[in-house]
């Protein structure tokens, strides 16, 4: 009996860490944590999912503006700002200023209420009036940049026209290392645009509007 006590003493004594031993497995759980968010980057993998969200907006644009196109009885690429379409528009309201950042040189953008700035019945950010499909608007809203914190110079949706050909440009402006100019995956540079950091689509054969 004195024994078998003896071996429960031992037993009960040998559970658990020293002082010593979980510091060891302190200082390797730290080491492990800083080469994950080394090699992982938070940083930027929160810029290339804003950046994936911006490709996908546009495309979204995109395509309402080619249905908008094709079921329009009479295709309006600027409704609420006629004779506007040779300027730009931005996601930002209150952005009217003159830049060169887009447009290849010097480009006035037209400023926007507030309230309706995301509107899809032709006074939004994209001036089109999609209610007028016959088949009705298929968007309900103008999705904005993640970010959105500038249309003359920081992140932003940009979108410019030309009326009399029925044609449009929609940019973004990419911030993560991968998807920028140069990247891994660079989408700025190879998306058949003429401005090599900005992300560019549409219907515009050289996509220069």
């Amino acid at each position: 009996m004195k024994n078998l006590k003896t071996k429960g003493l031992a037993l009960s004594q040998s559970k658990g860490f020293t002082l010593i031993e979980l510091l060891i497995v302190i200082g390797i759980l730290a080491i492990l944590v800083t080469i994950t968010i080394v090699i992982l980057n938070p940083a930027q993998m929160f810029a290339q999912a804003r950046d994936s969200q911006r490709m996908t907006d546009l495309e979204t644009i995109n395509k309402a503006i080619s249905y908008y196109l094709a079921g329009a009885t009479t295709p309006d690429m600027d409704d609420a700002y006629g004779g506007f379409c040779g300027t730009n528009f931005t996601s930002t309201f209150g952005a009217g200023a003159t830049t060169s950042l887009r447009c290849g040189g010097t480009c006035t953008y037209q400023s926007l209420t507030a309230g309706a700035t995301t509107t899809v019945s032709g006074d939004g950010w994209v001036p089109i009036d999609f209610t007028q499909m016959f088949t009705g608007a298929t968007i309900s809203d103008l999705p904005i940049d993640p970010t959105n914190t500038g249309g003359s110079t920081g992140l932003a949706y940009s979108y410019g026209c030309n009326n009399t050909t029925k044609t449009y440009e929609l940019n973004a402006n990419l911030e993560s290392e991968r998807y920028s100019t140069g990247g891994s995956d660079d989408r700025e540079s190879r998306d058949g645009g003429n401005q090599t950091t900005l992300y560019e689509t549409g219907n515009d054969p050289a996509l220069d509007l």
